[in-house]
């Protein structure tokens, strides 16, 4: 299990180092991928037939975004999730865990229509309504009750509208699960796994092609590199690489570089592209979307100078009060259904969807957050 020490540039805790799938450094390879062998370019930038998925060697390694996407790379696997779902943890080792469903049964939610919502999401980008058709016929036919879509633009209004019962059911960003555990009362049970088995989503640290000389996550520090994060609450947008980046690689983001914050990953993705910002943190399944939804972008825009290992997917939450016999069928509409064929299925890759547990599966995120002084509070999640 993790420990958490105070001092910022010790040592990050065994659980959350775990997340770290190697470290990124200056040593040179061959000095043949992509650059012609002429002594030009980058010499760390290795041939896409070099990319091994199981030991990328991000120490003498960068690559072109193709190659780690033709290998599935930007996912982990269910392998993973069971790691995560087997720790022992006592407690959560930041903030509050999740409530209990109240047992005074004047204190339970019963509304005639059950309110779903997403915000920006750090696995699948640019969902629509249609997308959760079969999931809302399923609610339905479990709870029956009638279902409405409220989609919202950033992570503060997916949290304000549970904690104010605008919304009884989310699909929250991983960043922003803890904010809501602690300040809406949501409780998150369920995570979407594709059709391989794959799941969750890694922190790509990013530049575009042509930046020879940004070989490692320490070249993001020089004064001459312009820095993009996506939001305060997301995890691989900010949370994670001001952690993750401090201790190894002794960069600290607003410290070593001045963030930018973009509004999300996709504006990164595109911002990278269009020479807006040099490099940033982005979740490589944002990436993906991003660019398959972009004609005028290509994998091959954008070089990767370290990874992490997987973090998991932004999870499905109800509130806590909601009525029993409601909760269940939420659950039941989600963990006892096969996806697979449906319009959700065939946007997200998601054919079923598997329990979860907070305190388990996001330990690594609260050490995360607990690192970096995080509060749970609804400023935090927009200044």
């Amino acid at each position: 299990m993790s420990k958490y020490y105070a001092d910022r540039r010790t040592v990050l805790t065994s659980s959350a180092a775990t997340i770290v799938a190697g470290l990124a450094g200056c040593t040179s390879s061959d000095g043949s991928g992509g650059n012609g062998g002429d002594g030009s370019g980058d010499p760390m930038l290795a041939d896409g037939d070099e990319f091994e998925f199981a030991t990328p060697n991000w120490e003498e390694n960068n690559y072109l975004a193709s190659p780690l996407i033709d290998a599935g790379y930007e996912r982990g696997s269910t392998e993973d999730l069971e790691n995560m779902g087997d720790r022992e943890v006592d407690e959560v080792p930041h903030g509050q865990p999740v409530q209990e469903t109240p047992e005074n049964e004047s204190e339970w939610l019963d509304p005639d229509t059950l309110v779903f919502t997403e915000s920006p999401s750090e696995d699948v980008q640019g969902r629509y309504e249609e997308d959760f058709e079969a999931i809302f016929d399923r609610i339905r036919e479990e709870t029956g009750k009638e279902v409405e879509y409220n989609k919202v633009d950033n992570y503060a209004a997916s949290v304000e509208a549970m904690r104010s019962e605008r919304a009884h059911i989310a699909n929250f960003s991983t960043g922003t699960t803890a904010f809501a555990v602690n300040l809406c009362g949501a409780v998150p049970f369920a995570v979407g796994i594709g059709s391989d088995g794959a799941f969750g989503y890694r922190l790509f640290a990013t530049t575009r092609a042509d930046a020879d000389d940004i070989q490692s996550v320490e070249d993001f520090a020089r004064d001459d590199v312009t820095m993009a994060h996506a939001e305060p609450a997301s995890n691989s947008g900010h949370q994670a690489p001001s952690a993750l980046f401090d201790q190894e690689f002794d960069v600290t983001p607003e410290e070593d570089y001045e963030v930018e914050f973009s509004g999300g990953h996709s504006q990164t993705t595109r911002g990278i592209a269009n020479g807006d910002y040099d490099a940033g943190p982005i979740c490589s399944t944002c990436m993906k979307d991003t660019v398959e939804g972009d004609s005028s972008l290509e994998f091959d825009d954008f070089k990767i100078v370290w990874a992490s290992n997987p973090f998991p997917n932004g999870p499905i939450a109800y509130r806590y009060n909601l009525h029993p016999d409601i909760i269940e069928g939420i659950k039941a509409a989600w963990l006892e259904t096969d996806f697979s064929g449906t319009a959700y299925a065939e946007r997200t890759d998601y054919t079923e969807f598997v329990p979860i547990e907070y305190r388990r599966h996001w330990y690594d995120i609260m050490v995360i957050q607990r690192y970096n002084d995080v509060e749970y509070e609804q400023g935090s999640l927009s200044e």
